[in-house]
C-alpha cells in the first residue's frame, strides 16, 4: 500500500485501483502509470553472474541474492557444492558446462520452489547411503521444475522427483558409478505426475528410470543401457504413455507392475541376456497398449503374469531365445499382427486352456497353406511347441535342443499338431511379413 499526500489530504492507491476521485483526471493518470512503471521495475528479472575472483564467487552465494525470476548465470569452473538449496523460482544456468562437485559427501542441489531451471551443468559425485537416497539433482515439491541440458556422472541417484507436480527433464546424461551395490537410478520418480522425460541417456545405474506412483508422464526417446537391474521399472503409475525409447543391454529391459492404461508404442527392447532376462515384464497390468514395438536378440521378449486386457497389436519379435512367455492366470489378453521370426520359441505357456485371443500375426514357422490365396493361412496355427512344454516342465531338457530328437520330434508335431496339449492357436496366421 502506497499513500500520496497532496494540499493536506492523503490519497491511496492499491493495487492500480485510485481510493480518491479528488485529484483531477490528469493526476490520477499520471499517478498511475508511475505505480505500473515502478512495480515494473521491480519485477523484471535480474542476471545474476557467478564467476571465481569476483564477490559471487560460487552459486550459494547468487542465491542468497536472488529474487523470484532472476536467472543466475555460472561461468566455467569447478565449484564445491554440498546439499545447495534452491527455494527461489529462479534459473541455474551454466556457461560452458562448469562443474558442480559434491566431493562424495551429499546431494548437490536441492530444489524447494516451483518453476525453478537447471541447465547446462556438470554434476558429479554426490553421496552414498544405503537410508538416504542422496542425488545429483533432488526436487521435493518443486512444480514445473526444469532439468534441461545436464552431465550428471558418478552420483548415487541422478535426478529425484518426489510429490512433485508438472515439469521437464530433457537432454541430460546421467552415468552412475558402475557399482552394483552403491548405484540409485538414472531418473527415480515418487508420487509425481505430468512429468515430461525425453532425449536422456542414462547408464550404469541400478534402474535406468525408476516411477513408483508417478501418473500422465510422457517419456519418449530415451536410451537407457547397461544398467544393472532395469532400464525402465515402474510400479503403481498409470496412465503414463512410453514412445520411441530405447533399451539396451540392461539386467532385464523394463518391468512394469501393478499398474493399468498404459501406452507402449515404438520402443526397441534389444539385448537383454541373462538366465531370468527379458525386454518387458508384464505383471498384474490392467487395460494397456503395446504397439509397435521391436523385441529383438532377449532371452524373453514379453513375459506376462496376471495380465488382463492387454492389447499387443504391430509388434516385431525377433531373434529372441523365446518371444512370448504367457502365464495361464493371463485372461482377455490380445495379439494381433505381430511378426515372430527367427525365435528359438515363439510362445510358450505353464498352463493348458487359453483365455485369450490371437489372430492375423505372421509366423516364420508356419507351415501351412495358402489355397484361396488371400494371404491368410487355411488351417490355424499352435505355436506352443510340445517341446517348449517339456521345458517349461522339465528346465534341464533345454540342453537337447539342437538334437536330433528333437527334430523329430517338431516333424511328428506338425504332421499331428493334436499331439500339443495347450489349447492357444492363431485362426488366421498371415502368409506374409506384416508391415509396420
Amino acid at each position: 500500500m502506497k499513500r500520496i499526500k497532496q494540499h493536506g489530504k492523503s490519497f491511496v492507491i492499491s493495487g492500480i485501483k485510485l481510493i480518491s476521485s479528488a485529484l483531477p483526471l490528469y493526476l490520477h493518470i499520471l499517478l498511475l502509470t508511475l505505480f505500473l512503471l515502478c512495480n515494473m521495475q521491480n519485477s523484471v528479472a535480474r542476471e545474476i553472474v557467478v564467476k571465481p575472483g569476483t564477490k559471487i564467487n560460487t552459486p550459494q552465494k547468487a542465491m542468497a541474492l536472488a529474487r523470484n525470476g532472476d536467472v543466475i548465470k555460472v561461468a566455467k569452473a569447478t565449484y564445491f557444492t554440498a546439499d545447495f538449496l534452491i527455494d527461489k523460482s529462479v534459473s541455474l544456468v551454466g556457461i560452458d558446462y562448469p562443474i558442480l562437485d559434491g566431493r562424495n559427501k551429499s546431494n548437490l542441489i536441492i530444489i524447494r520452489a516451483p518453476n525453478v531451471t537447471v541447465r547446462g551443468f556438470v554434476i558429479r559425485n554426490s553421496g552414498i547411503s544405503n537410508i538416504k537416497d542422496k542425488a545429483g539433482i533432488r526436487v521435493e515439491k518443486g512444480d514445473n521444475v526444469s532439468i534441461i541440458g545436464n552431465r550428471l556422472e558418478n552420483t548415487c541417484f541422478g535426478i529425484y522427483l518426489a510429490k512433485v507436480n508438472g515439469g521437464t527433464i530433457s537432454g541430460n546424461s546421467i552415468r552412475g558409478n558402475n557399482s552394483v551395490i552403491h548405484s540409485g537410478n538414472g531418473i527415480h520418480l515418487w508420487y509425481s505426475h505430468n512429468i515430461i522425460i525425453s532425449d536422456n541417456k542414462i547408464s550404469w545405474q541400478r534402474d535406468g528410470i525408476y516411477f513408483e506412483f508417478a501418473t500422465h508422464c510422457f517419456i519418449t526417446k530415451n536410451l537407457s543401457s547397461n544398467n544393472f537391474r532395469y532400464g525402465l521399472h515402474f510400479m503403481f503409475s498409470n496412465d503414463d504413455n512410453y514412445t520411441f525409447n530405447t533399451f539396451r543391454n540392461n539386467g532385464s529391459g523394463v518391468a512394469v507392475m501393478y499398474t493399468k492404461h498404459i501406452r507402449m508404442t515404438n520402443n526397441t527392447f534389444e539385448q537383454n541376456w541373462g538366465t531370468s532376462s527379458f525386454g518387458l515384464l508384464l505383471k498384474d497390468i490392467t487395460r494397456s497398449y503395446i504397439s509397435n514395438n521391436t523385441f529383438s536378440k532377449n532371452t524373453s521378449g514379453i513375459y506376462m503374469e496376471g495380465t488382463n486386457e492387454v492389447k499387443i497389436e504391430k509388434n516385431n519379435f525377433l531373434n529372441n531365445g523365446l518371444a512370448v512367455r504367457m502365464l495361464a492366470n493371463c485372461e482377455k489378453d490380445t495379439f494381433l499382427l505381430n511378426n515372430f521370426m527367427g525365435n528359438t520359441f515363439d510362445f510358450t505357456t505353464n498352463g493348458t486352456e487359453n483365455l485369450n485371443f490371437l489372430q492375423g500375426n505372421y509366423w516364420e514357422k508356419y507351415s501351412g497353406y495358402d489355397l484361396d490365396r488371400d494371404c491368410i493361412g487355411d488351417i490355424p496355427y499352435r505355436p506352443v511347441s510340445l517341446y517348449s512344454q517339456i521345458i517349461e516342465r522339465l528346465p534341464s531338457s533345454v540342453f537337447l535342443l539342437r538334437s536330433f530328437m528333437v527334430e523329430l520330434l517338431d516333424k511328428a508335431e506338425r504332421a499331428l499338431p493334436s499331439m500339443s496339449y495347450v489349447n492357444i492357436s492363431d485362426n488366421e496366421p498371415s502368409m506374409q511379413i506384416i508391415r509396420q
